[in-house]
């Protein structure tokens, strides 16, 4: 029988360099036997080395893609990342708020090389509108800490900060670990009902982490699309981040992005 891959959809901002955003997504979603569809919420010209510039289309045309996707193709789960602006949140919401497909909403806010990728009054938008959208919520600690309002340092602001963060309407929440110190790093997940449960893996040595938020949701969305529950989506998003994590090679002149092919490199072998 022919496999017929799940149709997810992407909506974020594109990385000129090919690590983060859009393009990560993509080919994160097609390794793991998706069909990927994107809404571009924003341009950015940028490389291993930062993100030199931004260009946000219209509202209006963010919103215009993401009414053509929904119209035409069966997304069975969907992501967002960068959404840069209030005014292209605004637009995306009364859309979002009639899909029937789970939607993990990664908020990023900042960009590896401390490029600010959402705009401040954009903050609000996120936490009231797209937040309570939420099937899943996946903030690194910084996020975490400016969306929950409070600082994280201990195993019990971790487990109010999830608290909070489900309270403002998000279903289950994410908090990555990779921020912390410590050999081994901890992933909390919270889901509905249940205490935080820590899920600990090795950390990887390696420099090139570019682009982890944005593989870890797509991969995460991936698994949503084909059918996992949200406990077993997040563990399989996790085991193909860290592999590419541990496949990672340089490219470019500062921190290269994971290995996006890293389960299917014994293709080219």
């Amino acid at each position: 029988m022919t496999y017929v891959p799940p149709c997810v959809l992407t909506i974020a901002g594109s990385d000129s360099g090919g690590g983060a955003g859009i393009q990560a997504d993509l080919k994160t979603m097609t390794v793991l036997g998706c069909y990927g569809a994107s809404v571009v919420t924003a341009l950015t010209a940028q490389n291993t080395v930062g993100v030199h510039k931004i260009f946000a289309p219209d509202p209006d045309f963010v919103a215009a893609q993401l009414r053509v996707v929904l119209e035409d193709l069966p997304v069975r789960a969907a992501k967002t990342g960068m959404l840069f602006s209030a005014p292209i949140i605004d637009a995306l919401v009364p859309l979002l708020k009639k899909v029937d497909f789970p939607l993990v909403v990664d908020p990023v806010c900042v960009s590896q090389s401390g490029h600010t990728l959402l705009q401040e009054e954009a903050v609000v938008a996120l936490r009231d509108h797209i937040i309570p959208l939420a099937a899943l919520l996946t903030p690194n600690r910084p996020e975490a800490e400016l969306l929950a309002d409070m600082r994280i340092d201990t195993e019990e602001d971790v487990a109010l900060a999830i608290g909070k963060l489900q309270a403002m309407g998000a279903e289950a929440v994410l908090l990555k670990g990779g921020h912390f110190e410590g050999e081994s790093m901890v992933d909390w997940l919270g889901l509905p009902g249940a205490k935080p449960m820590a899920i600990p893996h090795a950390r990887v040595d390696t420099r090139n982490t570019h682009g982890t938020g944005c593989t870890l949701s797509a991969a995460i969305t991936s698994w949503l699309g084909r059918g996992a529950d949200m406990e077993e989506a997040v563990r399989r998003g996790q085991a193909y981040l860290h592999l590419a994590l541990e496949k990672g090679y340089d490219i470019g002149k500062g921190d290269g992005p994971v290995n996006h092919l890293a389960p299917i490199l014994g293709v080219f072998e």
